[in-house]
């Protein structure tokens, strides 16, 4: 019996053994340029180790081999295509986007009716007609809308900041605080209700939001096994949302359109686009309270967690460069000025140096350093290298568009590392732009930039109208990203202190 259990435990090990060995000659076995893995880990040994931050990861990966269009790369055990030359990155995200137009899905819709049913993890058809449905909800028009309810947010978040004592401003923690400020604004620009953060950090809306958005521990290791494992993830029901968070928003929804049917009311936010749609055919879903529920809970997902990190780098960037922080500050008194200290939709999208400094921010720190897309039609990738033959892509293949990496490489922008808002002072930058990614690229870039874009300018605007940011004893100078965590943070986290300008 034991020679038998032996036997087996060998056989089995190697059985495993060769099954990863055999993914990683992946790109050797058809020539192709790549860099190796780890068996299992792929190339992301270091980064689940908290060795390396995963963006790091890609940049090493970009830097195989200057002159290929496409580096070999292993997100685990599944063979990526790095793809590094931009004509062919719009070949691929524009021109034959019919061929790549789905994301790779982390979690399964039947499983995680929340995470799985939203817009970002649709596929084919349905992401098609979703993405139609909500694509109204962010043009100027309907931001111009939502403009007053983000800067009553922006006012009471100033107010509470004012009535903090000097010495409580000295060492803030900028994450929490902004997080409490986008939560607020998803709350009414989104789910149509008012909550208030700052004075009552205990509410539902943002203690869920903290919890599904903290990417550390257990929430990190999901979102690391359902990008390598998703069949795992769907085999074992593991669930971002947990019933209790999904029982909570669903109950908001249903209970604020049931609200508003009763009373006739209407709101200038995104539930009240989805409740005038109701009476609409639709071919390819159901417009029912778990899929509102889940469109709704993504943009709350990006903007409690994604949006506020962003701030977060704004305003430590801000603080270590004293210099553009004044320039900023002359160019919000000079809007303040003209506009009697009531500043207009047009005068803050339209103040040039906020502009330039958010897409530098965007640039430099590049949140979604990795845009990957799936192959869902055969296509023919052109020759890597000048010596070598062409790759013909099969459904189910996996690219990704290193963005971090080409915002961050020397030929692209001179002295990359440095955070200069010049690059993009009256510069206006497209969503079709190769150069800049922050937000993707093509038909299946970020569907909520210009809201994120929006609610950020209002936080900033807001908070250096009446504040300075300064370094303290814990902030990280210069930047430096933590490799303990999925997201972008500074090795110490992100904290600053918070001093009044007339002082």
């Amino acid at each position: 019996m034991e020679i038998f259990t032996l036997s087996l435990l060998l056989i089995v090990c190697y059985s495993l053994y060769y099954y990863f060995n055999k993914q990683l000659r992946f790109f050797h076995d058809k020539n192709l340029p790549y860099k190796s893995g780890w068996p299992l880990f792929g190339n992301f040994f270091y980064a689940f180790l908290r060795r390396k931050h995963m963006l790091d990861i890609i940049e090493e990966i970009y830097k195989v081999n200057s002159e290929a269009k496409y580096i070999g790369g292993f997100n685990f055990t599944k063979p990526v295509f790095v793809i590094r030359d931009l004509d062919l990155i719009k070949n691929i995200t524009i021109k034959n986007f019919d061929h790549f137009q789905d994301h790779r899905t982390f979690f399964d819709a039947n499983t995680d009716k929340i995470m799985g049913g939203n817009v970002f993890n649709l596929k084919g058809d349905v992401w098609r007609e979703s993405r139609n449905l909500l694509s109204p909800v962010f043009t100027s028009k309907k931001m111009k809308a939502m403009f007053e309810l983000m800067v009553d947010c922006g006012e009471r978040f100033v107010n509470y900041l004012e009535k903090q004592s000097e010495e409580s401003r000295k060492i803030v923690d900028t994450k929490n605080l902004f997080t409490k400020f986008t939560n607020d604004v998803i709350a009414t620009c989104a789910f149509g209700i008012t909550v208030d953060s700052l004075k009552n950090p205990e509410n539902d809306f943002y203690v869920l939001g903290r919890k599904v958005t903290n990417f550390e521990g257990q929430q990190m290791l999901k979102f690391l096994i359902a990008g390598a494992f998703p069949k795992l993830i769907k085999w074992l029901k593991i669930k971002f949302v947990d019933d209790k968070t999904r029982i909570f928003f669903e109950n908001i929804v249903s209970t604020t359109i049931a609200l508003r049917d009763a009373k006739g009311i209407s709101r200038p936010d995104m539930l009240q686009h989805l409740i005038d749609s109701r009476n609409k055919d639709y071919k390819h879903f159901t417009l029912d309270m778990t899929y509102i529920t889940a469109q709704l809970f993504i943009f709350f997902f990006g903007g409690f967690e994604t949006t506020s990190s962003q701030m977060c780098i704004i305003a430590h960037e801000l603080a270590i460069n004293p210099d553009i922080q004044k320039r900023l500050q002359n160019e919000i008194d000079k809007v303040l000025e003209e506009t009697n200290g009531r500043p207009t939709y047009e005068a803050i999208t339209e103040m040039a140096y906020l502009d330039a400094i958010f897409n530098e921010s965007l640039r430099l720190h590049t949140q979604g350093g990795i845009i990957d897309r799936v192959c869902t039609k055969a296509f023919e990738l052109p020759p890597a290298l000048p010596d070598s033959k062409p790759f013909s892509m099969q459904p189910g293949m996996n690219i990704w568009i290193p963005a971090s990496a080409i915002h961050r490489d020397p030929n692209y922008y001179e002295n990359p590392t440095k955070f200069d808002p010049d690059r993009y002072f009256q510069k206006k930058v497209s969503i079709n732009d190769v150069f800049n990614l922050g937000f993707g690229i093509g038909p299946r870039s970020c569907i909520g930039n210009r809201f994120a874009l929006l609610e950020t300018k209002i936080l900033i605007f807001s908070l250096l109208s009446k504040f300075n940011l300064k370094p303290n004893a814990k902030t990280c100078s210069p930047f430096k990203y933590s490799a303990v965590v999925f997201n972008i943070k500074p090795v110490g986290g992100y904290t600053l202190s918070i001093e009044c300008r007339n002082k």
